[in-house]
């Protein structure tokens, strides 16, 4: 990503972050380091997305007094998932609103990538009344680079993310099961990695997938076209997200997509139009909606080309970026 930013004229600068952890040491190292770097850079606008660079960038631009700072609400994770009272997640779920409420205090515009987030900021008070906010069509994606690909002969399933339990990953090789049982010679694919999250996958969980032939691990890809243009139909259970990248990139490349009733993931689909919208959790229903697609192969294609229509018309980056540049006074 340097190297692609450098070649387009534009300086990358090195601080540190650890995206994951929960040292309050390291953490104030980082807005100490981002301070710096705008009272040296002096830009005019700044734009902070996921969570660390939200919050901490947010306040290095109000403490370095930069003129216009934005949030982009990317997606809430970890802290904002699965049970909320008790425990290590109600610990950061806890310190993650009151470091927004307080980041966001100085920031001039919050955008959200679904309506629920946005909702969900404004019923508990993460922002003023006052405070503008603006729902953009997730980040969008390039139709140029993720075009319409083949369908391949044998009917399969791809599921790309990082390897969380909120992702969904364990109803997907739970359902593929379902389906393997009866439908042996249909593929299951995985990609993505093992995260240092604390509700990441086991190893041997993975190992278990794929020694008894649920799964076929891919790993984690610099380049997901060419396993997105290999299946047939995309899947993300996952229990929330901002838009899901990874769904507008299968879309554009014409795949149908099946996904939960969730914050961000209904957004990308209309069900029974261009995939399958699932509760929840819901492995039965997920495996019903793959032995449709498995039963009717014209089912993927029809969908299929729905989803490139829904891309082109609503997800579209260059559409996405000129609303977000507006919204932010950037000529």
């Amino acid at each position: 990503m340097r190297t692609l930013l450098e070649a387009k004229g534009i300086k990358a600068h090195d601080i540190p972050l650890t995206r994951t952890g929960m040292n309050p040491v390291a953490d104030l190292i980082t807005l100490i380091y981002l301070r710096r770097l705008m009272l040296r850079v002096r830009p005019d606008f700044v734009l902070g997305y996921t969570i660390k660079p939200v919050i901490y960038g947010s306040l290095a631009a109000r403490l370095a007094g930069v003129p216009r700072s934005f949030a982009l609400i990317t997606g809430l994770g970890y802290a904002f998932t699965g049970s909320h009272g008790r425990g290590l997640r109600g610990v950061v779920r806890s310190l993650a609103l009151r470091l927004y409420r307080l980041a966001l205090r100085g920031s001039s515009k919050v955008f959200f990538q679904n309506p629920d987030d946005e909702a969900l900021f404004r019923n508990l008070r993460l922002l003023t009344a006052s405070k503008p906010s603006y729902v953009l069509n997730g980040s969008g994606v390039d139709l140029a680079r993720f075009c319409v690909a083949r369908f391949p002969e044998t009917p399969s399933f791809l599921l790309i993310a990082r390897l969380l339990g909120d992702k969904g990953i364990r109803e997907y090789a739970e359902a593929a099961r379902l389906v393997r049982s009866k439908y042996p010679s249909v593929v299951f694919r995985l990609v993505g990695w093992i995260d240092s999250n604390p509700d990441a996958i086991r190893s041997d969980e993975l190992d278990g997938w794929v020694r008894d032939g649920t799964l076929d691990y891919l790993g984690r890809l610099e380049d997901v076209r060419h396993a997105i243009a290999d299946c047939s139909v995309y899947v993300l259970p996952s229990y929330r997200e901002g838009t899901p990248r990874t769904v507008l990139e299968a879309m554009a490349m014409g795949r149908p997509v099946i996904t939960t009733d969730a914050p961000g993931c209904r957004e990308t689909v209309v069900d029974g139009d261009n995939g399958f919208l699932v509760p929840v959790k819901s492995v039965g229903e997920l495996a019903e909606a793959m032995t449709r697609f498995i039963e009717d192969p014209e089912l993927a294609r029809c969908m299929g080309s729905r989803s490139r229509l829904i891309a082109e018309e609503k997800y579209d980056v260059r559409r996405v970026n000129a609303v977000m540049l507006r919204e932010m006074g950037v000529q």
